[in-house]
This record gives C-alpha cells, sequence and structure tokens, in this order.
C-alpha cells in the first residue's frame, strides 16, 4: 500500500528505519549521560552548589522571577492578539487605503529583531528624558514582533477556509462583517488555534530577553542565584532549576492548548434519542 507522496517500506524497510531508530535513540541517551558525566566531573552536583534552594530567600527570588515573567508575558500576550487580529483585518480589508499601511507595518516589525525593539522600547524614550518601567519596554517589543507575526497567522488562517463559505453566505444577503465574524472566523479559528498557542509560547520564552534591560524576570533570578561566590558561583544548578521552570510553564500552555482544541471540535452528542415505532403502528399507516 501507497499513498501519493509517501510509500510504505517493505520488511527490509522497516529493519533498516528500526535499527536508524535504535542507533538514533542509543546517541540520544549517550550524548545525555555524557553531559551528566560531566557536570558530575566538575562538581556541579555538589551539595553546597544546591544548598542554596532550600532557603526561603532564594525561593522567593524565583516566584518574583516567576511573576514577573507571566506579567510581561500575559500583558504582551493580550497586546499582540489585539494587535495581530487589527492588522490581520486591515490586510484582508478591500480597501488599498487600509490594506497598503497594515501590510507596510506587518512586514516592517516582522523584519526586525526582536532585541532591537525591546532596545528601541527602553533607551529611545531615555534619549528624550522621558522615564518608561521595564516592564513596558519589553511589552512593547514582544507586542511589536509577535502581533505581526499572529498577524500573518490569522491572516492565512482566513484565506484558507474554502471560498464557497463566504460565497454561499454573501449569496444569502450577509454583510462583509457578518461572514467575518459568524462564517469565517469560527471555522480558522479551530485550524489557527496551533499556530497561535505555538507563538505565544515563543513570545513566553521570549520574556527572557528582558535580562537585557535588567527587567527581574525569571532569568535575571537564576543568574543572581548563580551569581553568588559563597556557593561556589552555582551558575549550572541554577539555570537547570530555571529551564525546568519554562520548560513546565510552556507545557501548560501546550496542554491548556490541546485541551481547547478537543473542547472545541468535539461533536455534540444528540440529546434526545429517537422513539421506536411498534410494527403494527406502521403497517396501519400503510
Amino acid at each position: 500500500m501507497s499513498s501519493v507522496l509517501y510509500d510504505l517500506p517493505g520488511p527490509r524497510g522497516r529493519r533498516r528505519n528500526a535499527v536508524i531508530g535504535v542507533l538514533a535513540t542509543l546517541a540520544i541517551a549517550g550524548l545525555i549521560a555524557f553531559v551528566i558525566y560531566r557536570f558530575w566531573k566538575t562538581g556541579q552536583f555538589e551539595a553546597r552548589r544546591w544548598e542554596q534552594f532550600k532557603f526561603k530567600a532564594v525561593q522567593m527570588e524565583i516566584v518574583n522571577g516567576i511573576v514577573a515573567t507571566l506579567q510581561a508575558a500575559g500583558i504582551a500576550a493580550v497586546l499582540a492578539l489585539l494587535f495581530g487580529a487589527v492588522f490581520a483585518s486591515g490586510r484582508l480589508s478591500d480597501r488599498a487605503l487600509l490594506r497598503a499601511p497594515s501590510t507596510w507595518v506587518v512586514e516592517l516589525f516582522r523584519a526586525i529583531p526582536l532585541l532591537i525593539l525591546i532596545f528601541f522600547g527602553y533607551y529611545v524614550p531615555l534619549q528624550y528624558g522621558w522615564s518608561i518601567d521595564k516592564m513596558w519596554a519589553l511589552v512593547i517589543g514582544l507586542t511589536l514582533y509577535n502581533g505581526s507575526v499572529l498577524a500573518e497567522i490569522f491572516r492565512a488562517g482566513i484565506n484558507a477556509v474554502a471560498k464557497g463559505q463566504s460565497e454561499a453566505a454573501y449569496a444569502i444577503g450577509m454583510r462583509k462583517n457578518q461572514v467575518m465574524r459568524l462564517i469565517l472566523l469560527p471555522q480558522a479559528f479551530r485550524a489557527m488555534l496551533p499556530a497561535i498557542v505555538s507563538q505565544l509560547v515563543v513570545l513566553l520564552k521570549d520574556t527572557a530577553l528582558g535580562f537585557i534591560i535588567t527587567y527581574p524576570e525569571l532569568l535575571t533570578a537564576g543568574k543572581t542565584i548563580g551569581g553568588r561566590l559563597a556557593f561556589g558561583l552555582p551558575y549550572v544548578p541554577a539555570y537547570l532549576v530555571i529551564g525546568a521552570i519554562y520548560i513546565a510553564m510552556c507545557g501548560a500552555l501546550s496542554a491548556f492548548a490541546w485541551w481547547l482544541q478537543r473542547r472545541l471540535t468535539r461533536v455534540p452528542k444528540a440529546t434526545v434519542a429517537a422513539k421506536p415505532v411498534p410494527l403494527q403502528d406502521v403497517t396501519r399507516q400503510v
């Protein structure tokens, strides 16, 4: 059996794929074991390097870093979604007066590296004597970059809906905003959800760039914890803990998105079952 794009392997091909899979697994396991060995060899697992994590003050540093990270990520996510929705609507407009500026803005901020946007958000106001909070400088950069990417995701998702859907809606007299709100968006949202969540995960991880402007997010807390000479400069233990926390937060966001997608695509069950008709009643009607 074969498909258009892929021929199913035969017995020799399956054996070859199995051997490649085993070798790849062994190579990855060997690499992980080597990294752990090097950590152990250089004393990264010494009790002294991990001792400070049992102190409440250090735990509160990590908690405060998590709160600062989630605060910046939450505000930037909401603003980026609004930015993306507005400029995606502009790019889909029939009027060139709206479509051209929206296209220019989206392409501009997609092309500028996020770090430069954060620098502009923080240092440019300072050049004119304006005081700006570090969190808002980070949020501005995250909003402009990720909002531009989300605008393209929204536009592509709406354009991916079959044209027959909108043509049928126009045929029954619906206006364009009704077609967009009632017909296209509900269908496109299900298709766009994985890409939207993926970009929000990127946004959450990009909050670590706030370290450059000394915003007290999670990575900044990890650098502070790892730079203490009394505990042997435990940078590796600190960054292992911080990395595990980032993985947990991104995993929780992905799990929520998976649950939401399953809920949105669930087919509703019929609440009232059809009652069986006795055979004698059918024969009477005939």
